[in-house]
């Protein structure tokens, strides 16, 4: 394995974290946000609010996208596995 195939190992890495925990870190910023917007305007500053809707879309999230989830990072380990058995 040459230096130019770790590169494009560790390229893939990177794009596959954001595939996979791009769209739970995005759902969770935006219902923080639009939280807060609602703790500001009604003055209600619990912390509990911002927890349980993230936790529950999050939750949403992975039941209906965690299988295209698994199925993209079985695929990349699949791939590491060849390339693993290919240079030894």
């Amino acid at each position: 394995m040459n230096l130019s195939a770790i590169e494009n190992v560790l390229v893939e890495v990177f794009v596959l974290s954001f595939k996979i925990g791009g769209p739970m870190l995005i759902i969770s910023m935006v219902v923080g946000i639009v939280i807060s917007v609602l703790q500001a305007a009604t003055q209600i500053h619990e912390q509990t609010l911002t927890f349980v809707p993230k936790l529950i879309l999050i939750g949403i999230l992975l039941v209906l996208f965690g299988g295209s989830m698994m199925n993209m990072l079985e695929q990349f380990l699949k791939e590491i596995f060849r390339l693993i058995a290919s240079s030894v």
